[in-house]
């Protein structure tokens, strides 16, 4: 079951008084579009540039991955939108050959050079540059977004509300994700209190702590553009779903004055945010972050398909015009 939240612009259908057929769902992909890849080494950039073949200007999206880090999970990610005619850059940003091996103090400046890189690229039209994360990469969309106005579409997949303490192995030292010129960025630390029971204990208990470290929240109000989150409501990683909850609320209290959409989805879980072309993880079955089969593979079809149509209206030529 999908619960589906509009705010900020986009207005709720009313009930209507008798049964209508239901209107077919708008379909915003389209067929595989050729395109080539370039590695990408310049001003201390670890990526991969994926793009179309075809020529002409376009729209392009920074792509982040999660808490896996390295390069092979993001060059996934990435490619199923360069196939629907997007210029990617597939950004790594720790656990690969160049960056700091874990995921710990990693300065959001860096994030900014992938963005002039991509909006310096011939093939890309400036004006048309979103973003799109999944897990600490949803996170680190919405830093990233609410710093870079020239991003003009923002997906979260999974994301948090809150810059979050670094995943530091083995020690696990209490130190933030993130730096901002060159001070560690405000942060909620993991609850350990009851030690470690599960992954989403550390954050579903440190939540309540937010009160006492209001600038850890990221402020996602000073995004330039529409803003679409993806959660589980059976997420079993962290709270993602409350969380994108808490950016919708936020955005609604500061009267943001774009397009928010708050995709939930019941029985779904951290995998759902995924593109079906993805298939599963190595490591298991998408149930086993949360959800059902089921639910996973019906969410991650309508989260994919509710994307490109997203990507398609906040990427388009006269928005980027305005």
């Amino acid at each position: 079951m999908l619960k589906s939240f509009f705010v900020a612009g986009l207005a709720l259908a009313a009930t209507p008084a008798f049964a209508q057929p239901a209107a077919p769902a708008p379909v915003c992909s389209v067929a595989d579009v050729a395109t080539a890849s370039e590695e990408v080494r310049a001003d201390g950039l670890v990526a991969q540039y994926i793009h179309p073949t075809t020529p002409g200007r376009h729209p392009a999206i920074l792509i982040l991955g999660g808490s896996e880090g390295g390069s092979e999970g993001v060059r996934a990610l990435a490619a199923p939108f360069a196939r629907q005619g997007y210029a990617v850059l597939a950004l790594s940003y720790f656990g690969a050959e160049g960056l700091p091996r874990n995921l710990d103090q990693i300065p959001l400046e860096y994030f900014a050079t992938g963005l002039r890189w991509l909006a310096a690229r011939p093939d890309v039209d400036a004006g048309r540059i979103g973003v799109y994360g999944i897990s600490k990469g949803g996170e680190a969309a919405l830093l990233v977004a609410s710093r870079n106005p020239q991003v003009r579409a923002t997906v979260g997949g999974v994301p948090s509300n809150v810059a979050w303490q670094g995943i530091i192995r083995p020690s696990w030292d209490n130190r933030s994700s993130w730096s901002e010129g060159g001070r560690p960025l405000a942060y909620l630390s993991y609850d350990f209190s009851r030690g470690f029971t599960s992954i989403l204990a550390l954050y579903t208990g440190a939540l309540p702590s937010l009160p006492q470290h209001p600038d850890a929240e990221i402020p996602v109000e000073r995004i330039n553009g529409p803003v679409l989150l993806i959660s589980g409501r059976d997420d079993k990683m962290w709270p993602s779903a409350a969380m994108s909850d808490a950016v919708a609320a936020r955005l609604r209290a500061h009267n943001f004055r774009f397009p928010v959409i708050n995709l939930a989805f019941e029985n779904a879980g951290h995998a759902v945010a995924n593109p079906p072309a993805l298939g599963h993880s190595p490591l298991g079955p998408d149930s086993f972050v949360g959800g059902t089969e089921e639910g996973n593979a019906s969410g991650r079809a309508e989260a994919w398909r509710a994307t490109l149509c997203f990507l398609r209206d906040a990427l388009a030529p006269a928005r980027a015009r305005r």
